[in-house]
């Protein structure tokens, strides 16, 4: 299965690489591991933001963690040249700025697990967190922090 043909038939194309946001490295590889630091919503340049179960609908959410997933795979493609080296998804681990009384984490999860079991099929199914918190960096919705397999 080639990636790029599985995105273009999903009528998704890689977004520009995400600024960074501090001092870290974007990825880092341990083994046949890659660690993905934490992951925001950006749409050309713009954060998306929002409370989920406030100003932020499940689905607006959802939606947020899809484009996470785009942002991680722009990495990805920085970092390794070619996302067909990926064998799999290992782990999420999902932020979602929530508001008081909300929770239906997982759903929103749910945007970017979906997203990356259409990409890779099974292989796209890891173990997953989602974590409800009170506040995530230029209040957007959500973060989320990846482990592949190449």
């Amino acid at each position: 299965m080639d990636v790029y043909a599985k995105l273009k038939e999903l009528n998704l194309t890689l977004p520009q690489l995400p600024v960074k946001g501090g001092i870290y490295k974007r990825v880092r590889q341990a083994g046949n591991c890659l660690y993905l630091s934490g992951i925001v919503p950006v749409v050309d340049g713009k954060l998306l933001t929002g409370k989920v179960g406030g100003d932020c609908s499940i689905e607006e959410g959802q939606e947020a963690a899809r484009i996470c997933v785009l942002n991680a795979l722009s990495v990805l493609h920085e970092h390794l040249g070619d996302l067909n080296k990926i064998k799999g998804l290992i782990k999420t681990l999902t932020f979602i700025r929530s508001a008081d009384g909300f929770n239906q984490q997982p759903k929103v999860a749910d945007g970017a697990s979906g997203l990356l079991q259409d990409i890779w099929g099974e292989d796209g199914v890891g173990a997953r967190s989602a974590i409800g918190v009170n506040e995530l960096p230029g209040s957007v919705p959500v973060e989320i922090e990846f482990i592949f397999e190449i």
